[in-house]
């Protein structure tokens, strides 16, 4: 069993990413998609029930916003893997201008200052750091 939680600023690519490389092997947990935290944690009920492999496509820019995730996975005994997003603010703010719904540039400005990196102390068994600048995607494991 398995859990991804991404960590990125809006308009890092997050969620092309899981498109184009768990869409059809993990489930989509998105407060984008779901709107509330009750459907959120239904979701996330029904993938530990169903003993689905799931990733977590929120920002999660912060320690305390993945430490809930964390301590839930643990007690499931979900292997936690953390997909950290490095991209710039100008470069977000660019793929923000083409997206359909756009995000106010001071959320993004804000999430990019509230950004703490990922680290092993927090619980995850792997960190990878995914740069997807200039249309490129390079993985590097930590």
């Amino acid at each position: 069993m398995q859990c991804i939680i991404f960590i990125g600023i809006p308009a890092s690519g997050k969620s092309t990413f899981y498109n184009e490389n768990y869409f059809n092997s993990h489930i989509r947990v998105s407060m984008d998609l779901l709107n509330t935290r009750n459907k959120e944690n239904k979701l996330i009920e029904y993938c530990f029930s169903t003993q689905s492999r799931f990733v977590i496509d929120n920002t999660n820019v912060t320690k305390e916003e993945r430490a809930k995730y964390i301590k839930m996975l643990k007690e499931k005994k979900y292997e936690i893997i953390a997909h950290y997003f490095e991209v710039d603010v100008e470069m977000a703010l660019q793929r923000n201008a083409h997206r359909k719904e756009t995000i106010p540039e001071i959320g993004i400005k804000a999430k990019s200052k509230q950004l703490e990196l990922p680290s092993y102390e927090e619980g995850f068994d792997k960190i990878v750091k995914i740069n997807t600048q200039e249309n490129q995607t390079k993985i590097e494991n930590k």
